[in-house]
């Protein structure tokens, strides 16, 4: 398959992940764009163990995320409270210092509780369509994205716990 065809296949799907996130329909397909040129850049970086769409949406997320820390005082995002994502970290989310802490921890973890998680928060996909990602069940993404946030809230509530 050659990049051609990755951009053809993946291209929407990158962007309504990123518009999920943005919630901008013209930042999204900035990011997108921006994505996708990474991609190209790091193509032959590409391990073909890994699902290529994953890939392609760690790179979408981590672009996404750059483009809001440089932009952060100009963008005004809105944070819903989804019981799928738990009032807490929601919480966290909401509050700059500590979203820039989660996606620290976050990044720090292993796979696939990462993946799972930012899939599940930031992409807002159904555990159907995770665990499909994976080669797995709905029920495994569900229990992943579970312990995943369970790691983060014990390390968000152990810092808080340092920080009093």
């Amino acid at each position: 398959m050659d990049f051609e065809e990755i951009y053809r296949e993946y291209f929407k799907e990158v962007y309504l992940f990123i518009k999920s996130l943005s919630h901008d329909e013209s930042i999204a397909e900035e990011i997108t764009q921006e994505a996708f040129f990474k991609a190209l850049k790091s193509i032959e970086k590409f391990e073909g163990s890994k699902d290529i769409r994953a890939w392609l949406f760690t790179i979408a997320k981590n672009t996404y995320f750059s483009h809001y820390k440089r932009k952060k005082r100009q963008i005004d995002l809105d944070v819903k409270e989804e019981p799928s994502t738990g009032v807490q970290i929601v919480k966290h989310l909401m509050n700059e210092e500590d979203a820039f802490t989660v996606h620290q921890f976050l990044h720090s973890m292993d796979e696939p509780y990462k993946e799972v998680f930012s899939l599940r928060t930031f992409g807002e996909l159904p555990f159907e369509k995770i665990g499909r990602l994976f080669g797995k069940s709905s029920g495994w993404a569900r229990v992943t994205f579970y312990r995943a946030r369970k790691k983060i809230m014990e390390y968000m509530e152990e810092l808080n716990h340092e920080r009093d």
